[in-house]
């Protein structure tokens, strides 16, 4: 359903450090430099971060968030540490299981360096 999910930075080289460490627990290469942005490529789609073209600071959306599908609850927990050794903030409850409709999930949340409310998620049913 999409083709790419872009957010904003105000400070590109500090988003590269942040996200390289963090999409790299999810065996994601590092991102390419594409002037004002930099992009995550790979076959489920693209990810970008960037700096806003209009020349104003970059804000978080109210109420946004991205999830980056994981494949186990380790792969959660290593996402979740590199994001909070990278500068991350830890946000919503601390990494579990959370239940609800039939569905159970192991679910992390963290606020990146700019304040964007970014998830790792793995189904486990």
């Amino acid at each position: 359903m999409f083709s790419h999910v872009m957010v904003g930075t105000n400070d590109l080289d500090k988003a590269k450090a942040f996200y390289d460490a963090l999409l790299g627990t999810l065996d994601v290469r590092p991102a390419r430099v594409d002037g004002h942005r930099i992009m995550y490529l790979t076959k489920a789609g693209i990810f970008m971060v960037s700096k806003p073209i209009n020349g104003e600071p970059a804000t978080h959306a109210n109420g946004g968030t991205i999830g980056f599908a994981c494949s186990s609850p380790e792969q959660v927990h290593a996402w979740h540490a590199a994001g909070i050794a990278n500068g991350g903030k830890p946000c919503e409850d601390p990494p579990g299981v959370r239940e609800g409709s039939g569905v159970k999930l192991y679910l992390a949340y963290l606020r990146d360096l700019d304040g964007n409310k970014i998830c790792a998620m793995h189904r486990m049913s």
